[in-house]
């Protein structure tokens, strides 16, 4: 198999991208994140699906760097409030909102919601785009949960102290990483990704530019 290349992920999110990196490390591929890259720039997400967030984020950004980019765009969907915060969802309380500020608006706007009434999923899209910003692969997937009255413990980020897989009695900021790797929206589209780029690999299609490859 050829050596593989680095990927970086498009995510600039300390906790988002130590999450990536450790569902990535079975794949033994080399990557960094955006912090590797002092001129990485700021890609607007101005998609109106994961989708189109995470192919902006792929596209822009591996044509600026000349790298491979792995752009991810995840988020939750709250039934009773009609799919919201959706791809709003890092910024449900405003720009540059906190996770505590998001989750507080959370529970304010289901605060009159019965328990029944208050699942949710999240949505993980992925998109790898090659050096020259064409989009090769893409995936995604969901998981499927409840918005608990409170939250309950201090794993994971985002919404994850109020998310809870019904099926294990805990939120995500409960369950430890070992069963949210398997269980994840996250993971659930690794799965599929790592299928596709093990076939893209194999093709001899995935190769790197020497010139481009800054992270050693």
């Amino acid at each position: 198999m050829p050596q593989l290349p680095l990927i970086v992920l498009g995510t600039r999110n300390v906790k988002k991208g130590l999450e990536l990196a450790e569902l990535l490390a079975p794949l033994g591929i080399r990557f960094a994140t955006l912090a590797d890259f002092p001129d990485a720039i700021e890609v607007a997400e101005t998609g109106d699906t994961f989708g189109d967030n995470a192919r902006l984020k792929a596209a822009e950004q591996a044509r600026h760097l000349g790298q491979w980019v792995l752009g991810e765009d995840s988020g939750l969907s709250v039934d009773a409030l009609g799919g919201r915060p959706g791809v709003y969802s890092a910024r449900f309380a405003g720009e540059n909102a906190t996770d505590e500020a998001n989750n507080d608006r959370l529970l304010a706007e289901l605060a009159d919601v019965p328990l029944e009434k208050r699942t949710a999923f999240y949505t993980c899209h992925m998109t790898l785009a090659d050096p020259h910003g064409n989009v090769v692969l893409e995936a995604e997937d969901y998981c499927r949960g409840r918005i608990r009255f409170e939250r309950a413990g201090s794993g994971g980020f985002g919404y994850d102290p109020l998310f809870e897989i019904v099926e294990y009695h805990r939120t995500f900021g409960e369950l430890s990483p070992a069963v949210k790797s398997c269980l994840s929206h996250r993971a659930r589209a690794l799965r599929q990704f790592a299928a596709n780029l093990a076939t893209l690999i194999e093709s001899g299609a995935f190769t790197q530019s020497p010139a481009h490859d800054r992270i050693k």
